[in-house]
């Protein structure tokens, strides 16, 4: 008998399984994106060649302002919406709940119609009377966002009538989430706690994060329209800084969108928002009005910055070291928003929207979090101080790395929730753990060092009420 004979069969590799988003949608979008910025920084040579300039009309600048940030969340989600209906064809699959051959006629549709548009009406009264409680959204950047979404309710209002009657006439079970929280304010029989508790997760996310998205659009694209690249192309400091910057501002701009433009027919509504209490005290301490008195810099609780300069002061006059470590960070902060422009149309803090197999999470379960912590020690170098104060040296490493723990820590109670939803995402874990990149050579030390616990975090994380 041959050697052969006792050669025991290698298991082939799994296959990965498919993302709910293909690739193309988010490279739409950031197309998209690209165009209007060039059209922004060149609009007084577009201005100039329509003959909007002469002498009874002022120079024209270029397109920097707060409201032309806002239009480039059109120029972004106009092409995810057209790719994902006219070729990845997201409106004809079961998860959207619509069935496209089912013509409910008006006479049952238009009474379940009425009782979702009482449900979605009073949350955006609820969510309006948020806004003018909670101190913070009345000032800073925050008074932009209250402006924008002032001016939103109204066609928001008036559009949401046809909107829904359309969709009632073809989901298969039109009585959603929203249906019963107009129930339970109508007083009529058939709604469930769970369905207004759901329905309230994902518009609190809504609503908090939404916000928060569109007061930060301004600034960085009115950087990014308004620079100079013949003064700042030589300097590796300002070059890397407006790269990094664009980078945040596509990170933004399509995040804004995924917030905003939650649509059943582009399968991109939110099926859940996370139920874990974990899941929100991790994900809320990273964002205002909270991360302003506890993350940052100096008199913040988690106080990671006092006394930094950041890499610019620490390797000046190394012109290769600084070139280097712009590109670096730059890598970095690609790897950032790569990971967001992978979503798509489907970026949202704190929700299941589908499962994401592909790009950046085809190496680690959560590139984001990795680079963007990554991102911090090389870009503030805490343990660099110019005080040359060994306690600040302590302090400000110690903070950081609590800072990396909360990442770590949201990670985790993001996991869970997914692992409860889907089980695709139970096949990507399980995967990732075996074949990932960057996850499985710290699955496998993980084993290592505390054996093969369970993995879903159960017992430690409680849903919220």
């Amino acid at each position: 008998m041959s050697a052969d004979a006792h050669t025991i069969p290698v298991a082939a590799k799994p296959a990965l399984p498919k993302s709910d988003v293909s690739a193309g949608v988010g490279l739409a979008g950031l197309l998209g994106l690209f165009g209007w910025i060039l059209f922004c920084r060149n609009y007084p040579v577009f201005a100039e060649w329509a003959g909007l300039t002469g002498a009874l009309s002022p120079e024209r600048g270029v397109l920097s302002g707060p409201y032309a940030a806002v239009a480039a969340m059109l120029f972004t989600a106009s092409p995810m919406a057209v790719w994902s209906v006219l070729v990845d064809r997201v409106h004809l699959r079961p998860s959207t709940g619509i069935d496209w051959s089912l013509k409910r006629p008006p006479s049952k549709a238009n009474p379940i119609t009425f009782v979702k548009l009482v449900g979605l009406w009073a949350t955006f009264a609820i969510l309006a009377a948020l806004y003018g409680l909670c101190r913070w959204y009345w000032d800073g950047q925050y008074l932009f966002a209250m402006e924008v979404l002032t001016a939103a309710v109204f066609p928001l209002v008036v559009l949401s009538i046809p909107y829904v009657a359309w969709l009632d006439r073809h989901m298969v079970e039109p009585r959603d989430a929203a249906w019963h929280f107009g129930a339970l304010l109508l007083g009529q029989n058939g709604w469930e706690v769970e369905q207004v508790k759901k329905h309230w997760r994902a518009w609190i996310i809504k609503g908090f994060f939404g916000a928060f998205m569109i007061s930060i659009l301004p600034p960085g694209f009115a950087y990014v329209v308004e620079a100079d690249l013949a003064t700042i192309a030589s300097n590796p400091v300002a070059l890397g800084m407006l790269c990094i910057t664009l980078l945040f501002v596509i990170d933004v701009q399509i995040g804004t969108v995924g917030y905003l433009f939650t649509l059943r027919p582009l399968d991109a509504h939110i099926r859940s928002g996370n139920p874990f209490v974990a899941g929100w005290l991790a994900a809320l301490l990273c964002y205002p009005p909270f991360v302003w008195g506890l993350i940052g810099s100096n008199n913040q609780v988690l106080s990671y910055e006092s006394n930094v300069e950041g890499w610019g002061y620490w390797l000046a006059g190394n012109e290769p070291l600084l070139w280097a470590w712009a590109a670096w960070l730059v890598f970095l902060t690609a790897i950032y928003a790569w990971a967001t422009v992978a979503f798509g149309i489907r970026f949202s803090n704190l929700t299941y929207r589908g499962v994401l197999t592909n790009g950046p999470y085809r190496f680690t379960r959560h590139p984001a979090y990795l680079s963007k912590n990554l991102y911090w020690w090389f870009s503030v170098m805490p343990f660099l101080v110019t005080s040359g104060s060994s306690a600040d040296m302590i302090r400000n490493t110690f903070f950081l790395l609590v800072v990396n723990a909360i990442y770590y820590w949201r990670a985790r109670t993001e996991e869970a929730h997914l692992l409860a939803e889907d089980p695709k995402y139970r096949e990507y874990y399980d995967w990732m753990e075996e074949y990932g990149l960057i996850t499985a050579p710290l699955a496998r030390v993980k084993r290592r060092l505390f054996g093969r616990g369970g993995v879903d975090g159960e017992g430690a994380i409680q849903p919220a009420e």
